[in-house]
């Protein structure tokens, strides 16, 4: 092998390792591990009529609702002291492998409901913990069991929500982080799905993790890990998708840059 070739390989390994964002740097997170993945309409409804199951999540509701306030800050030691709740969620979520007959408002549920709850898992099976980040692979660890095979964070992430081709999931799941978008104190469902998806987005991009003027816009990290995700045949800008959200319009020609993210864990004091 040339000697430029391996100094390529170990620049991009170098870079692989640094850079920030909750499945940007996972191989895992290419793969959607065989689970279904197909793409969302335009126009999403939120019905339970078209799927072969309909999942129960009011478990996690519980859960959330007694240990998530408003603003999405989490009671880690709750949910630590609630564990037996929790995984017993897990399993079920576990039990539960996605197929072909579920509809695009099921899989979106369950997918996002997956990262969240095995994400909080996560942080209670390493509590105290400064940050996710602190933890040894928290989004290329293959640690989410779903029927008989294992799939990282990473891969729910970028191997299968990616795949479904709707942005509106970077609102919804939460990295355990305070610049995060906040983690909703209700699940995710399939009779919902559409109405909480637009809070979702229009709560984030709202929130203090953007400062949005017509003129200048800092933004979250998100619009710039993921600026593909936001761009499509009829939305050719970050500041265009923004628009469709947002109380401040951005003006076309307006100066957009990006604000650091905060990787502290987003626990209620």
């Amino acid at each position: 092998m040339k000697k430029s070739i391996i100094i390529s390989l170990l620049v991009l390994s170098v870079v692989l390792l640094i850079t920030n964002g909750c499945g940007l740097l996972t191989a895992a997170g290419i793969s959607s591990g065989g689970l279904p993945t197909p793409e969302v309409p335009e126009k999403l409804t939120s019905t339970t009529a078209n799927s072969s199951v309909n999942l129960d999540h009011s478990a996690w509701t519980t859960l959330l609702k007694k240990h998530v306030d408003n603003q999405g800050n989490v009671d880690y030691k709750g949910f630590k002291n609630d564990r037996a709740a929790l995984t017993s969620y897990l399993n079920y979520l576990s039990e539960n492998r996605p197929d072909k007959n579920w509809s695009v408002q099921e899989l979106l549920a369950y997918y996002i409901n997956v990262y969240n709850a095995f994400t909080v898992d996560l942080i209670v099976e390493n509590y105290p913990v400064k940050s996710i980040k602190d933890i040894s692979g928290p989004w290329t660890k293959a640690i989410i069991p779903i029927g008989n095979s294992k799939i990282s964070l990473g891969g729910i992430e970028n191997g299968v929500l990616k795949k479904m081709n709707e942005p509106r999931f970077h609102f919804a799941i939460n990295c355990a982080s305070v610049s995060c978008p906040k983690l909703l104190n209700e699940a995710y469902t399939a009779a919902s799905i559409n109405e909480q998806l637009d809070r979702a987005a229009r709560e984030f991009i709202n929130s203090k993790e953007n400062k949005i003027s017509e003129n200048k816009a800092e933004l979250s990290s998100i619009f710039d890990w993921y600026a593909k995700d936001f761009k499509t045949n009829n939305i050719q800008s970050i500041a265009e998708y923004i628009n469709q959200y947002s109380t401040k319009k951005i003006n076309p020609n307006a100066t957009i840059t990006y604000l650091e993210y905060d990787w502290g864990l987003n626990e209620k004091k």
